[in-house]
Formats: structure tokens, C-alpha cells, sequence
């Protein structure tokens, strides 16, 4: 049995899918019940409900256990505290492995997200756990977010410049990589950057996504005070704000590069191109 936090998360439900499709159980960790039908519709084996920060929940959650990948939710400012009660809890339920969802290049101070995540390796360093490390690129996943904006208006609006360099990762490759070390051997005090592709500019996504749609997209920069306004008016908190901005100037300044290789060779074959990400959400329903 396999032990996933933040279960109710798109990185979480997607690599219990993984799991899942390997024939390995896997309970789902999740802060609210409200997410366990959906859990338990993608085949969670079983769902237990707390908070990253409920020592009592989290030692609950970790018995009969074999693995624990550990996510936590998207620019908490917690993520450090979170964990460090799931290192605990882990060792003291004596889980044989742990595996950690970081991120790609968490050195750059100047994304206090990636920066924390930095310090979670540290932390698991020290601990007297097995765990590897696996450091995602920004999820394909992540355009989805403007695929209306495509289909009706043709346009790829992004907080920087239409020259900023991103490598990219298809999210269930991401889950596929991260099935395989969590159920198999040879993985362990291992640190994968999970990449997809090459660096790519906003033009070239833009046009990827116009093959796939079958109409003209143009990226378009727009200023990170007007990415701002829409975000409060969609009901973001401050915190996470604050967090993306600076993710958005760091992004402008030096993008998010990284190689694929590694990823190739966990999985088996070459990681899913752009394109084929693209033409397979084309025909898909809109969520």
C-alpha cells in the first residue's frame, strides 16, 4: 500500500491513477472528506482524512504501509513545517520509503517556493529515511488554464515575456515516473529532474496549440499587475500572489530550463512531446 498526500490535488489524483493502473493499492491522504468519492472513483484504495500538520492523523494514515509520496499543496507557506511532520511521522511508523515531490531547479532564491522545497531536501538528507527525490518542470497541464482564451479568441496570454524559455512536463509522466520508484528497487537516496521537453518560447507553444486546434494562436505578454487584478478577482489569497509574482519575474529573467534525459529513462521511452500533449487535450471535453 501506497500513501499519497495531498491526494485530492491534481499532481496527488495523478499519481494515485498511476498506481493504480500498476496494480498497487494506494490510500489517498486528503485535508477533507469532501474529496474521498473522487478519490475512491479513480480507484484510491482507501482514503484517511487530516491535516499535514496532525501528528496523530499522519501516524494513522502511515501504518501498513510500504511508501509515502509526499506533495504538498502549491505554494504553501507551510510547506517546510508540513514536512517535517510527514519525516517524522514516517519514521516513526517506519515506512521503508519515502519519496518526495520537489521541484525542478529549487536553488533559485528568488522563487520562495522552489527555495522552500530546497529545504525539505536538506531535511531529508538528515533524516534516517529511504527516500528519493523527483524534480518536476512546469506541468503541460498548466496552459490549460488559457485553452478557452485559444479556442475563442485565439490568443496565449502569459504574465512574461513571449520569449521566455520554459521546459515543460506532461503531468501523468510525471505520475508514470513516480509509480516506478515508488515500486522499485535501486531508486533509493536518488534525485531525478523530471523535464519533457526542450526549452520552449511562449511563441512556440502558441503555435504547438494551433496545430492541435486547428486556428491561429498568438502569444501575448500581459503585465504581471493585470495577471494580479484577475487572480484576486478569481478568489486567490495574497500569499499565493505574492508567491507567483515573483515566480513570474524569475521566469522573465532566466525562464525554467531543463534536459529530458532522465525522464526518458525512467520511463522507458521518449517523455510526451508538446504536441502530443496538445493534440490529445484538442479533443477532449472541456473540465
Amino acid at each position: 500500500m501506497i500513501l499519497v498526500t495531498s491526494a485530492g490535488g491534481k499532481a496527488g489524483r495523478a499519481v494515485i491513477a498511476a498506481l493504480v493502473a500498476r496494480g498497487i493499492a494506494a490510500r489517498a491522504f486528503a485535508r477533507s472528506a469532501a474529496h474521498s468519492e473522487a478519490l475512491k472513483g479513480i480507484g484510491a484504495a482507501d482514503v484517511a482524512i487530516g491535516a499535514l500538520d496532525d501528528d496523530a492523523a499522519l501516524l494513522r494514515a502511515m501504518q501498513d504501509i510500504d511508501a509515502v509520496y509526499h506533495i504538498c499543496p502549491n505554494a504553501s507557506p507551510h510547506e517546510v513545517a508540513y514536512a517535517d511532520a510527514v519525516i517524522a511521522a514516517a519514521e516513526a511508523a517506519e515506512v521503508p520509503r519515502l519519496v518526495y515531490h520537489s521541484v525542478l531547479h529549487p536553488q533559485i532564491e528568488t522563487m520562495p517556493h522552489h527555495f522552500a522545497k530546497m529545504r525539505v531536501e536538506e531535511m531529508l538528507f538528515s533524516s534516517e529515511l529511504n527516500f528519493t527525490i523527483l524534480q518536476p518542470t512546469a506541468y503541460m497541464q498548466n496552459i490549460l488554464g488559457e485553452r478557452e482564451r485559444m479556442t475563442t479568441e485565439g490568443l496565449y496570454r502569459v504574465p512574461y515575456p513571449v520569449e521566455t524559455m520554459l521546459s515543460l512536463v506532461d503531468l501523468d509522466d510525471v505520475a508514470a515516473a513516480a509509480a516506478r520508484v515508488l515500486t522499485e528497487d535501486g531508486h533509493a537516496f536518488a534525485t531525478y529532474e523530471l523535464v519533457g521537453t526542450a526549452p520552449l518560447d511562449q511563441n512556440e507553444i502558441a503555435a504547438t496549440f494551433a496545430a492541435a486546434l486547428g486556428r491561429e494562436v498568438r502569444a501575448e505578454a500581459e503585465s504581471v499587475k493585470a495577471w494580479q487584478a484577475r487572480a484576486r478577482i478569481d478568489g486567490m489569497d495574497e500569499h499565493t500572489v505574492t508567491v507567483l509574482t515573483k515566480m513570474f519575474v524569475s521566469y522573465a529573467g532566466d525562464g525554467l530550463k531543463g534536459n529530458p534525459n532522465v525522464l526518458g529513462w525512467l520511463l522507458g521511452r521518449k517523455p510526451t512531446t508538446l504536441a502530443e500533449f496538445a493534440a490529445r487535450v484538442a479533443v477532449q471535453p472541456k473540465a
